[in-house]
Formats: structure tokens, sequence, C-alpha cells
């Protein structure tokens, strides 16, 4: 019976676990941290409330399958994201939409006037080379400097000339009064939080769970085949070089009643030093609190002893990155997953789908 390990206990390696035990392969997965769903780990506070530890996480997809997948593991909750952005003393809806425009240049547009006046104050860069040039084009100077420019700073450590356009292409302008975060079909939260839906998940018996526990990669010798969803520079001991990273601290503070009426608002302007201010209770409207839990948010680099969240991807790191990914590629019965692993930005149901089709690349290959 062939043993497996898998390196990261969050989604990836979750459903990786159990796709592969059903199949009777004895797996093993170690996590350095002590508990399970790695950076979507959800936990009681003290005062009753759902914390998303290590920042929110709202599950969204138009994959039918991988919305399924997760609703078998436990109860989805409906939940639309609705963000907040906080300006010089104003609080406006988030993404842009027609009421943010209109509030924001105090006049009354119809979905049409407002689209052609978007067109008209946005620059005319045919073919947008950066972060900046792709807000410029779309939504002008102003709305870029008052909504993008700060936030992106403080969230990405770099000028937005440095970033890549396809950031804020993912972010949608309407000229309508959704405010709706997301597009996608099926949104929601789970009504016990998500690291019950990963214990879940790997409650197998041919599943050992390993917490508090490093995974050396030169271990990966004993076992038949190694998932591996840590950074993968890591995994090779930097060898060529440190991947850049994102990391975000916390400032977790607490009050009775409802301290900012909403779950997220952003601080757009750099001299605030926090991104946004998150209050949890707000991702669990089934539920009453009359406390509440808060959050400062603040990005900062990568050091060597932080929990990564974000690769930057910017392009002095494709050379660099480029080398990590011919070594991968020569490792045999290894197999990098996940938003480190791969160095990629996923989403939550990203990482669900590549983890289901890797499993199915894999049993294909050994079968």
């Amino acid at each position: 019976m062939k043993k497996i390990a898998i390196v990261g206990a969050g989604f990836s390696g979750a459903v990786i676990a159990r796709e592969l035990a059903e199949k009777g392969y004895q797996i093993e997965v170690f996590d350095s941290r002590n508990h399970v769903a790695g950076n979507c780990h959800t936990r009681r506070h003290e005062n009753g409330v759902m914390v998303h530890q290590y920042g929110p996480h709202i599950f969204h997809t138009d994959d039918e399958e991988v919305w399924n997948y997760i609703n078998k593991w436990g109860t989805m909750m409906p939940y639309i994201n609705r963000v907040k952005a906080h300006q010089n003393g104003t609080v406006y809806s988030m993404p842009i939409n027609l009421h943010t425009i209109n509030q924001f240049f105090d006049k009354d547009f119809d979905p049409s006037t407002a689209e052609e006046f978007i067109r008209m104050i946005g620059e005319d860069i045919p073919d947008p080379q950066n972060f900046e040039e792709q807000a410029m084009s779309m939504i002008g100077e102003d709305l870029y400097n008052a909504f993008f420019k700060g936030y992106t700073k403080k969230q990405w450590g770099r000028d937005p000339k440095e970033l890549p356009a396809s950031i804020l292409k993912r972010l949608p302008v309407r000229f309508n009064y959704n405010d709706n975060y997301y597009n996608h079909k099926y949104q929601g939260i789970p009504q016990d939080g998500y690291t019950k839906i990963v214990e879940e998940i790997l409650n197998h018996e041919n599943i050992k769970v390993l917490l508090n526990t490093e995974f050396d990669p030169l271990e990966r010798h004993d076992f038949d085949h190694t998932f591996w969803s840590g950074p993968i520079d890591a995994f090779f001991n930097h060898e060529f070089g440190r991947l850049a990273y994102r990391t975000l601290d916390f400032e977790e503070f607490t009050a009775n009643g409802d301290h900012q009426g909403n779950a997220v608002i952003n601080y757009p302007n750099e001299e605030v030093p926090f991104t946004r201010i998150t209050e949890h209770k707000h991702f669990a409207p089934w539920e009453e609190h009359q406390e509440t839990v808060c959050y400062r948010e603040f990005s900062r680099e990568c050091e060597d002893d932080d929990i990564p969240y974000y690769p930057i991807r910017l392009v002095d790191d494709k050379e660099v990155l480029d080398q990590y990914l011919e070594a991968a590629e020569k490792e045999q019965n290894v197999t990098f997953i996940g938003r480190l692993g791969t160095y990629q930005y996923l989403d939550m149901d990203v990482t669900i789908r590549k983890a289901l089709d890797e499993v199915r690349s894999f049993l294909g290959e050994t079968n």
C-alpha cells in the first residue's frame, strides 16, 4: 500500500489527502502550525464570535463541482461581501459602482451617462503595461488616486507602476447599484467555519495528521510520493534566491455592540498605516452577538520567520521563479500544489479545483 506525504493541511493538502485516502492510499499530512485549514483557519473568540484568524475568506465560485464538493463537508450559508472604503471622512461603496461614482463626483448619473463620463475621464492607454496604467485607463486619475493608489502601495509594498496590470483587471467597475464584491454564481461562508470543514475532509482512517511538525524535504524519500504546498523556494532551500511574498499583521480589538456596521472597510489613504478594518461577526449574519471582534490589517514584506500570504510575482522574480519551476519539473515523485507551492495567487475555489485535478492526474499516471 503506497505511502503519501502531504505537506500543508490547508485546502490543497486536505482535498488531495481525502481523495487518495478513499482510494486506499496511506496518507500523512504535516503542518508546522497547531491547527488545520492553513490561512483559512477559523476559531471561536472567547466572546463567541467566529473569527477568521488570518483575515476574511469568502467562498465564491462559478465552478459547480467545487461548490458541491465543499457543501459535502459542511453547511454553506449565503453571504454577500459588501465592501466599503473610508476616504477623506466619507464612506464609499466598493467596488466602484454607480453609487460610488455619483457620490464621489456629486452627480446623479444614470447608467449610460455614468459609463460615458468614466470613458471620458479615463486616459487613452491602448495597452496598459502596469497596475497604474490599467487604473488610469479604466477609471481616470481622481478615482485611482482616491481608492487604489495608496491602498495598493500599502498592500503590496510597491509602487503601482511595478505591479502587473492583471491585478486590477480582476476588479469590476459597475454602472448600476450592485455592490456585491464578486460576480460569481455561488457565494457563501461555512456555518461552522472553515476549520470544521477541513477537519471533516481529513477525518478518514487512512489519514494521519501531524500538527506542529516541520517536514524536511529530505524526508520525501521515505514516501512513495510527496505533495508540497509550502513555498517552492523553501523546498529547494532557497538555492536560486528567495522569492518575494507579502505577509499580514493583525491588531485585534474588541468592543460592545457594533463597531463599524460592516464586515470590511478599506482605508486607501497612505497616511493610515493599516489597509482595512474587518469586523468578524458580520461574516456570520445568521448569528447574534452583543460583543464584537475587529482586526486592523497591516501588510508588509515577508521575513524568514513570517507566514507568507501573497506571492508578489514581480517582473524581477521571473528569472528566479523560472529556475525553481524548472527544478520542480525534474523532481521525481513530488507534486507542488497550492498558492505557495506554485507561486500563484489562488482563490479557495481555484485551490480546490486544482487539487481535484492533481489527484485525477496522479491516479491516471499511477494506475
